[in-house]
């Protein structure tokens, strides 16, 4: 009979255990549900408001085509002056996160 009574116990103990197993997996994806969702509405706000920074130097940006904004990006970046100046922006980023 104390073997009976052990057994459920430790049943008991089993499924508590798996019960709080399972939730513990559901908390965990919907933390990564939640990391998802600020990440790609912190990367839509930075394409927004870069692309309206893009937008004010244009002018009359709804007459230029993708490939015509494209093609005068490529040359901006393609000059040294260019390449040099983004090289020490980042590099002083670099040194200001710890």
């Amino acid at each position: 009979m104390p073997d009976t009574s052990k057994l459920e116990k430790l049943n008991r103990e089993l499924e508590k255990s798996e019960k709080k197993l399972r939730k513990a997996i559901n908390d965990e994806k919907a933390l990564q549900h939640q990391l998802k969702q600020l990440t790609r509405k912190e990367r839509t706000h930075r394409l927004c408001t870069r692309g309206g920074m893009l937008e004010s130097f244009l002018q009359e940006p709804e007459r230029l085509t993708d490939d015509d904004v494209m093609l005068l990006l490529k040359l901006i970046f393609h000059r040294q002056d260019t390449q040099e100046l983004l090289k020490k922006l980042l590099e002083r980023e670099k040194l200001e996160t710890p």
